[in-house]
């Protein structure tokens, strides 16, 4: 969540691609950062650096996948005013009221709205980016399904994690999955949005692991003969 978005956005602006994405390796960074910032205090201030910027990463998110078929460097002015306006009243009411059950269903409706947008894309415009926004999506709720079993099965975790060997307990730890998971279907989302974008600019994005491993776009410009 922070070091390989970070390594995403220099090589964004090495590339000179739209600020947007800048924003949203940016955006998951901060993400990261925040939750970090948060587990190691449990402060609330720190919840707040946590949980608001996943709102504002994910408006970011959205902007990116609605804005993917239009001329370069565009800007729609009506759909940021939107985003916008929606993260200052998320923001509002959930400093008033205070209520986590709000902020996700807030963030869930963010990500209903990209899922809807990645079908779409994948279905009717670039069905052979299907590998790769599946991926993705399939990533990210797995996590959101690890999640969930911590909050509902955490006690049952708890002693099931004091009658067998630590590192067979750390394998059950699925809230640090959640992260893991999330961070990661996040990156790829990015990469499914910059493969869209680029594609659609007549460059031709290609997907390189560095090491072997760690997934980036790595592209040319279309040669004019």
């Amino acid at each position: 969540m922070i070091i390989p978005p970070m390594f995403g956005a220099i090589q964004s602006v090495r590339d000179g691609l739209e600020k947007r994405y800048i924003a949203s390796y940016l955006a998951l960074t901060v993400v990261g950062m925040g939750s970090w910032c948060f587990h190691m205090t449990l402060k609330y201030e720190m919840q707040l650096l946590d949980e608001l910027p996943m709102i504002y990463s994910c408006c970011i998110f959205v902007y990116c996948m609605f804005e993917c078929f239009k001329i370069k460097n565009s800007v729609n002015y009506h759909l940021l005013f939107t985003l916008v306006l929606f993260s200052l009243i998320v923001t509002t009411v959930y400093l008033k009221v205070k209520e986590p059950i709000f902020h996700q269903v807030m963030y869930g409706m963010l990500v209903f709205t990209l899922v809807l947008r990645s079908i779409y894309i994948v279905t009717w415009v670039y069905p052979w980016l299907r590998g790769l926004g599946y991926t993705s999506l399939g990533i990210f709720l797995l996590g959101f399904l690890f999640w969930n079993i911590d909050n509902i099965f955490c006690d049952s975790l708890r002693d099931f994690r004091k009658k067998v060997p630590p590192i067979i307990g750390i394998t059950t730890q699925f809230h640090a999955w959640w992260h893991i998971l999330t961070g990661l279907g996040s990156y790829l989302h990015i990469l499914f949005s910059l493969y869209t974008r680029t594609l659609y600019l007549r460059y031709r994005p290609k997907v390189k692991f560095l090491f072997g491993i760690w997934p980036v776009i790595l592209f040319e410009p279309l040669r004019k003969h």
